[in-house]
């Protein structure tokens, strides 16, 4: 076969090379061949220098090319050996999820939310990765613009198939954390790791297993929903059959559907937050990360909204979800209260309730006087507030055992029970407590206070 010396023009045009299957490029002529001064074909010269004899090709061949190689038959062509298959993870594309999570309880351990659970030694047939578990891990991680300390000392460890929630006032410091674990930015000190991998060091790859949704609208206001949505999942080079179906489940999970030729610079704010969303979701990624995912949206589209996260959750997806809607924290798996860039409490939403008041809490109301000091000592009983004649609170350790003796204890000064029931209190009540006790102990400097994550973010860029 005759071929060129480097940087020698082919007489030859782009479509002029045919591959077969596992072998070398072999120049297949499309027309007549023109002799020059420089090229002699018939004596497969380039500019008076001998051309190699073309190699024998001895499999995978393209049997159509037999004008410029000889191709052997199929009885003497030798077996070909398939290549092992390469060890490491599989392509998330293509991967089963691993739904088989059976328990969902968070337990605290220092600063790291870890995850309980009995999972199968094998996924999909093949051996569970144990080490990739740890969705994001955060050691020691703090951020500074300029002087100021926007987040300080974050230690962090969310497993798979879990939602954690980032709760906290605006200017907190929740938006720098998620810049971090997409790499916006880079932490000042500590070390961020995301599926395993520094943000920083992010492969294409790695990328295409995250969904982000940003607090501020960042799609096209030109297109249409449909079209914002179907453009994102292109961008992931996900094919027309399977593109539109997942634009048409999206856009009905945010109740777009109607909506989906409708210009996106036409929408509401919550109808824009909602596109976002379901930009973020499209593409099915493994890590899904939500800045305030339900700011502006109606409470009958929010409960819509947390279905569609838990049935995420259910696949074995994780999701890091910011808001400030305390009551949103029952919804998670765990919540994490970050207050001036601190986070102050990291725990399953009934622990958190727990910690925010000692215990559980019982309402006592008596038909007459009854002096709740009788209970102090009693197996169980904590403390008790008195704050009427009649009316009292305490503290216990477990409502279901505590109620009935304390009742009992009652009756037996003679005294009858008009009521009593447990008290849980709020969420919005709860982080009141958990960011007051914060304050008495460990008061922030006036200086170290953040005053907006946004406008961090523009003192970066």
């Amino acid at each position: 076969m005759a071929t060129e010396p480097r940087g020698a023009e082919s007489p030859a045009g782009p479509d002029d090379t045919t591959r077969g299957p596992g072998t070398a490029s072999v120049a297949k002529p499309t027309g007549p061949v023109m002799s020059t001064p420089d090229w002699d074909p018939a004596n497969s010269t380039v500019a008076g220098a001998p051309v190699p004899a073309a190699p024998v090709l001895t499999g995978g061949a393209d049997p159509s090319v037999t004008d410029a190689a000889t191709v052997l038959p199929p009885e003497d062509r030798p077996a070909m050996t398939p290549e092992p298959a390469l060890a490491g993870p599989a392509d998330p594309q293509t991967t089963p999820w691993d739904s088989t999570i059976s328990s969902s309880h968070v337990q605290r351990a220092g600063d790291a939310v870890t995850l309980s659970d009995e999972r199968p030694d094998t996924v999909g047939g093949r051996p569970r990765d144990t080490s990739a578990d740890d969705v994001v891990a955060m050691s020691d991680v703090s951020r500074k613009f300029g002087d100021r300390v926007v987040v300080r000392g974050v230690n962090l460890t969310v497993p798979r198939g879990t939602i954690l929630g980032i709760i906290g006032p605006s200017g907190a410091g929740k938006t720098t954390t998620i810049r971090m674990l997409t790499g916006g930015i880079e932490p000042t000190s500590g070390d961020v790791r995301v599926l395993g991998r520094p943000p920083k060091a992010f492969r294409r790859s790695d990328r295409e297993r995250i969904g982000y949704m940003p607090q501020l609208f960042t799609l096209y206001e030109d297109l249409t929903a449909g079209e914002n949505v179907d453009f994102v999942a292109s961008l992931f080079g996900m094919l027309f059959r399977r593109r539109r179906r997942r634009v048409r489940e999206v856009l009905k999970v945010v109740d777009l559907w109607d909506a989906r030729g409708r210009v996106a610079s036409k929408l509401s704010g919550g109808m824009q937050r909602r596109l976002e969303l379901a930009c973020a979701l499209v593409h099915e990624p493994e890590l899904i990360i939500l800045d305030e995912p339900t700011a502006g949206i109606d409470p009958l589209l929010r409960g819509t909204i947390w279905d569609e996260l838990h049935r995420l959750r259910d696949e074995g997806r994780t999701l890091l979800v910011t808001t400030q809607h305390v009551a949103e924290a029952e919804e998670c798996d765990a919540v994490a209260l970050i207050v001036g860039g601190q986070i102050i409490a990291l725990a399953p939403p009934d622990e958190l309730r727990r910690s925010a008041t000692n215990g559980d809490l019982l309402d006592i109301q008596t038909a007459t006087v009854f002096d709740g000091s009788d209970l102090v000592g009693q197996p169980g009983v904590g403390e008790v507030t008195q704050d009427s004649p009649r009316h009292f609170r305490v503290t216990v350790n477990d409502a279901g055992t505590a109620l009935p003796q304390i009742v009992e204890r009652i009756r037996s000064k003679g005294v009858e029970v008009e009521s009593a029931q447990e008290n849980r209190l709020s969420f919005d009540e709860i982080f009141a407590i958990l960011v007051a006790r914060h304050g008495d102990r460990a008061p922030t400097a006036p200086e170290d206070r953040p005053s907006s994550d946004d406008d961090r973010g523009r003192a970066a860029a």
